[in-house]
């Protein structure tokens, strides 16, 4: 059975834009892809890439198909429905020593919006984006057919798919490789590093001995200081030194209601990142922690974006490479800072080696990610920080954004030619689309109208 939403507006995590549009949910999410030109998943990305382009109004959501198709242990090898969450993901198989070999910053995404944003995490400079692990995709592309693809059966569109933000056909099935655990715990080691330079310095030094690194950076600091921040080096626990049981579930806080707008200003921001530098202490720390608290520390509090009141927020991830030289990273703190754009929250981590996705964003340099209260100014701040990144040789994150210009992030990625000539071939008269490309890449607005196929549902 065929059911859709009753609220008649829909939104990613920023909850800017909010459109008008409802989302069919149903077990059978081949039947509800027919005919619709974008689906989605859990809506964790930020901006407006899983929001329906103007005048089409209709998405498919894919959390109801969320099976396990089959699992072998002896090779780690798993095939879902594109619906089934990291969440459950982890609930089945960590204590079967089995985890995902990439993990995003929250584990309330499906596998089918691991593959369309081609997900990094804290693992990037060692294992790389989430899509250097799936082995084959089930897919239902524009013309209606449902075709499998793979690095080596139809690898244009397998290659336009990881990353492409569901714009090259819509994902049904995922098989993907885990990563067999030693235990369910992590080992790590944290240290407070005194500017952005230094941070640079040991994020580089801790990729070759450290599979997983990450830091949390002042990026309201000014002179010396600047950048100032924890720096965060993390491995899977050996059994010896592991806890004997477990990681029990962690119960999560959440927010009830739109906090005021005025709640996130220069001032608390201020005084947030500060207390994060000095609450850490100068001495070394070492230990055994949950994983959950190691990846996802923002799941602790449940709907934590309605902190930052009801114009929404919006997140800025860039990569800026290491061709740009050691001094990148100071060069857009110091540019932040200028134009006041304070975050509560600053990420910097290590990436790797570019990745089979065409559209997979990151390349050998670093990742910095930065959250804004949405403001009459924020555009303006965007848009001077894509300046900057577009001279500094970088790009920036699709699952992330929701203010770039197409000039932009043409200007940015060189790819994306010949991503566009493969989304062509599959796609000739541009059914699929998003809001988000209809604002980035030009696409044309909706169709007359949109044709939803019933069909029949299934027994749980």
């Amino acid at each position: 059975m065929i059911r859709s939403t009753r609220t008649p507006t829909l939104v990613g995590w920023g909850r800017v834009p909010r459109v008008s549009g409802r989302e069919l949910l149903s077990e059978d999410l081949a039947a509800i892809t027919i005919d619709v030109p974008l689906a989605r998943g859990l809506g964790r990305s930020y901006g407006d890439s899983s929001l329906p382009a103007p005048g089409d109004g209709v998405v498919a959501g894919s959390v109801r198909a969320d099976r396990v198709l089959a699992f072998d242990p002896e090779t780690a090898v798993l095939r879902a429905e594109a619906g089934f969450s990291l969440h459950q993901l982890i609930r089945l198989l960590l204590p079967r020593g089995f985890f995902t070999p990439v993990t995003p910053g929250t584990q309330f995404v499906t596998l089918g919006g691991m593959v369309a944003a081609d997900v990094h995490g804290k693992n990037h400079h060692r294992d790389g984006c989430f899509g250097q692990h799936v082995l084959g995709l089930r897919m239902r592309v524009a013309d209606g057919r449902i075709v499998d693809c793979s690095p080596t059966v139809e690898r244009d569109l397998f290659r336009a798919t990881l990353g492409g933000m569901g714009l090259t056909g819509h994902i049904l099935e995922v098989t993907v490789r885990l990563k067999k655990i030693p235990s369910p715990w992590i080992a790590y080691e944290s240290v407070r590093v005194p500017d952005i330079d230094a941070y640079i310095e040991a994020l580089k030094a801790a990729g070759p001995v450290w599979p997983m690194t990450v830091g949390f950076i002042d990026c309201t600091a000014r002179g010396k200081s600047l950048g100032r921040g924890v720096l965060i080096k993390g491995r899977w626990a050996n059994p010896d030194e592991a806890p004997t049981h477990p990681p029990p579930r962690r119960r999560a806080l959440s927010v009830p209601f739109d906090f005021p707008s005025a709640l996130i200003n220069p001032l608390t921001i201020r005084v947030f990142n500060a207390l994060g530098y000095y609450k850490h202490g100068a001495r070394l720390r070492q230990g055994i922690v949950h994983p959950e608290k190691y990846f996802y520390p923002l799941d602790q509090v449940l709907h934590w974006n309605r902190l930052y009141g009801p114009r929404g927020m919006t997140q800025y991830q860039c990569l800026l490479p290491d061709a740009a030289g050691p001094g990148a990273a100071r060069r857009f703190l110091e540019l932040l800072v200028k134009h006041k754009g304070a975050s509560p929250v600053c990420v910097v981590k290590d990436c790797g080696p570019e990745g089979l996705g065409l559209l997979s964003w990151p390349k050998p340099g670093i990742s910095i990610a930065v959250d804004f209260p949405v403001r009459d100014r924020t555009q303006a701040l965007i848009d001077t920080l894509n300046d900057h990144v577009v001279k500094e040789g970088g790009r920036i994150y699709l699952a992330k954004d929701a203010f770039t210009r197409p000039s932009h992030f043409r200007a940015m990625e060189p790819r994306l030619a010949e991503w566009e000539a493969i989304r062509r071939q599959w796609d000739p008269e541009g059914k699929l689309r998003s809001r988000q490309s209809v604002r980035v890449l030009g696409d044309h607005g909706a169709r007359a109208g949109v044709v939803v196929t019933a069909t029949r549902s299934r027994a749980r």
